[in-house]
C-alpha cells in the first residue's frame, strides 16, 4: 500500500550541508519543504572533514557562525606540504585576514548543526529512503520512498525536486545524471587517531611516492585528535592497481618520517572509505522540475578533495533560483538554468583551476623542485600562502609565468 502524501512546494532529498542549506534557506523565505534523509540525525559521514573559507558566506547567509565556532573544531591557520623527495614547507595565511581561513570539524557535528537548523524552518523526514522519482509530461514532480522503521512507502509531491543526496545520488541515478567518470573522480579512504606528534594548526599534504597523483592528509581536529587519510584519482587507482588501504598503513607504519609521529598514536574506530566526483567534469544539474547541488552535482574540488564550501555555496544558489522560479510560477529547465549559470560563475574558475593543480600534482620532479625552493626561499613562501588564500590570486599557480619566475628565486 502506498501512501499519497500532501503536496509540497520543494523536497530536499538529503540532509548534508548542501540539502539542509538549500532546506533552511527555502523555508526561510516561507516556502513549504520536506527534506528527507535515510540517516538519523547526528550521524557520521565519511570525509576529510575540512570546512573550507568559501563555507562562511553561507554559513552567515544562515546565522551560524557563531554556533558553530562554539562547537568542538580545529582552527586552520596554514598548510604543511612535503615533496616526494621528503622536503617539508610551511606555509602561514597571510597575517592581515585576521581570521582562519577554514576548520576541521567532524561531519557528526557540523552536519547536524546544519540539520537541526533546517529543522527550524522545514518540514523533516529521518530514516526515509528514496527509491525513485515520479516524472509528469517531462517534468520531475515528487518522489517515491519507503520509511525504513515502519516499512510504509509513501509517494510525496512537489513542484521543485533538490537532489542533495551526495555522489552515490538516487535523484541523478535515476535522471540518469550519475556517470563515473574515472578521471573525474577520487577514492579515498579516512581513519581518526589519537597520540599523533607534531600537530599544529596546519593542515597537511604529503605528496608522497606511491600515492602520486593522490596524497595523504593529516588534518588536525579538537582534543589532540586528527583525521588522517588517502585519495587518489580513480582512473590512477585503476591503472595502477592500487590497494589505497594497504598504502595508508605503508606510510604510516613504514615512512620514516610518519612512523615516528605515529609510534604512539592510537586509530579510534575503523578506516572508512567513500567516493568523490570531481568538479573538473560539469554535470547537468538542472531540467524540468529539479536541481542538483553538492556532491550530487558533483562539484567536490579536484585538487583539495574538499566539499563541503561547494555544496553550500550551491544550496545558496539553489534556493535563491527556486524563489524567482516560484515568482515566475514556472519550473520549466529553461528557467532553473540560471542556477547552474550563476553558480558555475562563482565557482567554475576556481575548479578549473584546481583540476589544472591536480594535474600538475602528477609531476614529481616538478613538486620536488617547487618544494624545496619553497623550503629555501621566504618569499617564495609568503607568496605561494597569499595565492592559495586568495581564490583569484591562486590561478597565478597556474602560470608558466610563475614558474619561470622561480627560476630566478
Amino acid at each position: 500500500m502506498v501512501s499519497l502524501s500532501n503536496a509540497f512546494d520543494v523536497v530536499v532529498v538529503g540532509g548534508g550541508p548542501g540539502g539542509s542549506s538549500t532546506a533552511a534557506l527555502l523555508g526561510k523565505q516561507g516556502k513549504k519543504v520536506l527534506l528527507v534523509d535515510k540517516a538519523q540525525f547526528p550521524r557520521d559521514k565519511t570525509c576529510g572533514d575540512a570546512v573550507s573559507g568559501k563555507s562562511g558566506n553561507v554559513l552567515r547567509e544562515l546565522g551560524l557562525v557563531d554556533i558553530v565556532e562554539k562547537s568542538p573544531h580545529e582552527e586552520v591557520w596554514g598548510i604543511t606540504f612535503s615533496s616526494p623527495k621528503g622536503t617539508i614547507v610551511s606555509v602561514d595565511f597571510p597575517s592581515q585576514y585576521g581570521h582562519p581561513q577554514g576548520y576541521i570539524c567532524r561531519r557528526f557535528i557540523y552536519d547536524n548543526l546544519l540539520f537541526q537548523n533546517a529543522k527550524r524552518f522545514a518540514e523533516v523526514w529521518e530514516r526515509f529512503r528514496v527509491t525513485d522519482i515520479i516524472r509528469e509530461n517531462g517534468f520531475v514532480v515528487g518522489v517515491k520512498g519507503k520509511h525504513l522503521d515502519t516499512g510504509k512507502e509513501e509517494e510525496v509531491r512537489a513542484k521543485i525536486v533538490v537532489g542533495a543526496d551526495g555522489a552515490t545520488s538516487v535523484v541523478a541515478t535515476k535522471l540518469g545524471l550519475n556517470l563515473l567518470l574515472p578521471e573525474h573522480h577520487c577514492g579515498a579512504l579516512r581513519a581518526y587517531y589519537s597520540g599523533i606528534s607534531g600537530l599544529t594548526q596546519h593542515i597537511e599534504i604529503h605528496f608522497l611516492d606511491g600515492l602520486i597523483p593522490g596524497y595523504f592528509w593529516i588534518f588536525p581536529l579538537s582534543n589532540g585528535e586528527a583525521n588522517v587519510g588517502v585519495g587518489m584519482v580513480t582512473s590512477d587507482i585503476r591503472k595502477r592497481n592500487v590497494n589505497l588501504k594497504q598504502a595508508m598503513m605503508d606510510v604510516i607504519e613504514k615512512n620514516p618520517v610518519f612512523k615516528e609521529r605515529f609510534k604512539n598514536a592510537k586509530m579510534i574506530g575503523d578506516i572508512k572509505g567513500w567516493n568523490l566526483p570531481f568538479g573538473s567534469y560539469r554535470r547537468k544539474a538542472h531540467g524540468n522540475g529539479f536541481l542538483l547541488v553538492g556532491d550530487a552535482a558533483s562539484l567536490i574540488d579536484p585538487f583539495s578533495g574538499e566539499g563541503i564550501g561547494n555544496a553550500m555555496t550551491s544550496g545558496s544558489y539553489a534556493a535563491k533560483t527556486i524563489e524567482k522560479a516560484f515568482e515566475k510560477n514556472d519550473f520549466c529547465e529553461v528557467v532553473l538554468k540560471e542556477y547552474e549559470d550563476s553558480l558555475w560563475e562563482c565557482i567554475g574558475s576556481d575548479l578549473k583551476t584546481s583540476h589544472r593543480l591536480q594535474r600538475l600534482g602528477k609531476n614529481r620532479f616538478l613538486l620536488n623542485w617547487v618544494l624545496g625552493k619553497a623550503a629555501r626561499n621566504k618569499e617564495l613562501r609568503e607568496t605561494i600562502s597569499g595565492m592559495i588564500a586568495n581564490r583569484e590570486s591562486k590561478t597565478s599557480l597556474i602560470s608558466p609565468v610563475f614558474y619561470l619566475k622561480l627560476l630566478f628565486m
